[in-house]
């Protein structure tokens, strides 16, 4: 019989493992890692109007940039890893991956801990928090390997000649940086939540709870 446990921690541990795993999609995809040092664009608004600044960026694999009068245009600037920036790009990329992939794992399965409480006879709780905190050691990785490639010919085009690994130089990182970085120590906080969350679901009150013969069980 299933019983459907909720209990405040493991509510939880729920959404913000599907919280962690969306910000680190979206930190990937995004071309905003990188803001490039300010340009002036004299083409913007039509002929005969004052120069406009903009910051272009750059991301893993896409950027953005404004092309005179049609406007910002973001898109991949690489059609496969081999044509990323450089190697330290394309390792961080596979690292931030799989990092990311585990976590997506992890929120599709702590759904349907509402409802299932082990898998193969393991707790899901303790299954999903190892597999969260391997996630952070792929991410950490990844975040550990991607400043390594800024002193690439690409990055140059959009920080200045003086870019060099670990040196931005005229860039500054931009918000897609930071929350893979905040998505990082988040896994690790759910990896350790994740222990709070199956001691809530396994308490004398929850099985006093099943032993009544209740099927859905809502504790603080």
């Amino acid at each position: 019989m299933c019983h459907v446990i909720v209990t405040c921690r493991s509510l939880l541990w729920t959404l913000l493992s599907i919280l962690v795993a969306f910000a680190e999609l979206i930190a990937f995809m995004s071309p905003d890692w990188l803001l490039g040092f300010s340009r002036s664009d004299s083409n913007v608004g039509g002929e005969g109007s004052s120069s406009a600044a903009y910051r272009p960026t750059l991301g893993l694999y896409s950027r953005c940039l404004r092309l005179g009068s049609v406007g910002v245009s973001c898109g991949p600037y690489a059609g496969a890893l081999g044509e990323v920036a450089s190697g330290f790009w394309q390792a961080a990329m596979l690292f931030l991956a799989a990092g990311t992939l585990l976590l997506g794992g992890v929120a599709f399965i702590s759904v349907f801990s509402l409802c299932f409480q082990s898998i193969l006879k393991k707790s899901i709780f303790n299954v999903c928090g190892l597999l969260q905190a391997i996630a952070g050691l792929l991410l950490m990785v990844g975040m550990m390997l991607y400043p390594a490639g800024w002193g690439s010919e690409k990055v140059q085009d959009y920080c200045g000649p003086e870019a060099l690994p670990f040196r931005p130089a005229q860039c500054s990182l931009g918000w897609a940086f930071y929350t893979a970085l905040g998505g990082t120590l988040a896994s690790f906080l759910c990896a350790v939540f994740s222990v709070q969350a199956e001691i809530a679901t396994s308490s004398d009150k929850v099985q006093g709870e099943i032993e009544d013969g209740k099927s859905l069980i809502c504790l603080l």
